[in-house]
């Protein structure tokens, strides 16, 4: 190929992954700006409701204790739903230790017991069992407009606010909101992990922090320009609905939750169809576990990955529902195309720098005047910039806002680490791709950071 065809070939592929990368800025910047702006909002009152908290486990015997004794002495009055999903461990066991209290038994914590085949088939599933659990428990005749699920993960710690929170006239007290989504916090982003290594402890640190960063400014400015959008999506972790919104969309099977592994967006997708408007706020946040380990941070991403791939068959009723707006459609739709557009970049954008390799092995001497003389290093700067540019502005900003510090280095270093940390979305997406070709659709539980490798025996307290 000669100088002049890879010139042209450069300036196709740098055109094109520039237009990307443009469009990409504008996007993070209109996100930004509502993100920046927002103002803490009026509480309500949380009796008001009742509460229901979901917690599905399976496996979880290393963290469910502490977690059902947090929900219990932080919320009194609020059910605790703890649903074993035929776990190998003693998960049941220690719930059922807690449940016994002072000789008797604790009427707000409840265990709901599956067994296989049925079991272990995926988190939807798992809360299932939770929502027709509580129907039978509550009757046909109980009031269910006043009745909020709260899905919490088995390493869930909601804020003491939550439920005034979402109780608030403009959530909850709103009777066309069906859902309302926290913030989420990594409770562990300043917590070194145990080891005798310190490069294993130092990078499991910086990763629990970009995972921090990640969900409290990039995902929670997604989740607020999504206010004007009327497209607010839910997480899997600090996900209140309205048990009324659940039954319109639960269908004769009483089954609200369906079976993609992104079972938390597939449910915001069918609640937004059938009418019902969602919620998001930053006032109140879920803590949760951020992964120490980049081996079981890949195997969550490319859960979370495949899961919006299948979710892809949902364009054509967003697209079709006349509840979701021409521009919360065009939303929805630009979410679901991002993994397929990490594919399309990864093949995309080292292409100007493998040929520009090739190149100069074949003739250093003219590459190196186009490069230098012609000003062809100005195109590369550029093009390098807006690759960057979207992802090292987030750590000024959760410097500034989130942890309330000025340190404008410490900051720009954390928006350097985290568009590196950005990249293993590419390999996430091309895993999660090649599990949907191999039709592997099954749920891979992801061990926590105090969980051995199976066959390794865990002492317990009791």
């Amino acid at each position: 190929m000669g100088a002049g065809s890879v010139k042209i070939l450069l300036a196709i592929t740098q055109a094109f992954a520039l237009t990307m990368s443009v469009a990409f800025i504008v996007y993070v910047v209109v996100i930004v700006v509502p993100y920046l702006r927002r103002k803490p909002a009026p509480v309500g009152d949380a009796a008001d409701f009742t509460w229901h908290f979901f917690v599905p486990c399976r496996d979880e015997q290393t963290v469910i204790r502490e977690t059902v004794r947090y929900l219990r002495s932080t919320f009194r009055h609020a059910h605790v739903w703890v649903v074993d999903d035929d776990s190998e461990d003693r998960t049941a066991r220690v719930v059922k230790s807690i449940w016994r209290r002072n000789g008797g038994y604790d009427p707000y914590l409840h265990l709901v017991p599956r067994r296989r085949p049925e079991a272990r088939t995926g988190k939807g599933d798992a809360l299932n069992a939770a929502y027709q659990a509580l129907n039978f428990w509550m009757g046909s005749d109980a009031s269910r407009d006043d009745v909020v699920v709260v899905v919490v993960d088995a390493d869930g710690r909601p804020a003491e606010n939550c439920l005034e929170v979402c109780a608030a006239d403009h959530l909850f007290g709103d009777e066309s909101v069906g859902a309302v989504q926290l913030d989420v916090w990594m409770g562990n982003a300043d917590s070194r992990p145990p080891g005798k290594n310190w490069f294993s402890r130092a990078f499991g640190l910086k990763l629990a922090q970009m995972q921090d960063l990640e969900f409290r400014t990039a995902i929670a400015a997604i989740q607020t320009s999504r206010g004007f959008t009327g497209t607010i999506s839910m997480g899997g972790n600090g996900q209140f609905t309205r048990l009324s919104a659940l039954d319109s969309i639960a269908g004769d099977d009483e089954q609200p939750w369906r079976g993609s592994l992104l079972e938390d967006f597939e449910l915001g997708v069918h609640l937004l169809t059938a009418g019902w408007r969602t919620g998001y706020t930053p006032d109140s946040h879920v803590k949760q576990e951020g992964l120490y380990s980049l081996r079981r941070f890949l195997v969550q991403r490319t859960r979370w990955g495949q899961g919006t791939m299948q979710c892809s068959r949902y364009l054509r009723r967003i697209w079709d529902s006349p509840h979701v707006s021409t521009l919360g459609a065009a939303e929805m739709m630009y979410y679901l195309a991002q993994p397929w557009m990490q594919l399309l970049g990864s093949l995309l954008y080292p292409i100007p720098f493998i040929l520009l390799l090739f190149s100069t092995a074949g003739d250093p001497a003219q590459v190196w005047t186009w490069f230098a003389d012609d000003g062809a290093w100005i195109l590369f700067a550029i093009y390098g910039s807006f690759g960057l540019l979207p992802f090292i502005v987030w750590g000024p900003i959760y410097q500034f806002k989130c942890l309330k510090s000025r340190n404008l280095l410490r900051g720009l270093g954390m928006g350097f680490a985290y568009a590196l940390y950005i990249y293993t979305f590419y390999i996430t997406s091309w895993r999660a791709l090649f599990r949907l070709v191999r039709g592997r659709n099954g749920w891979a539980k992801t061990r926590r950071n105090t969980e051995h490798a199976p066959g390794v025996k865990v002492a317990l307290d009791s």
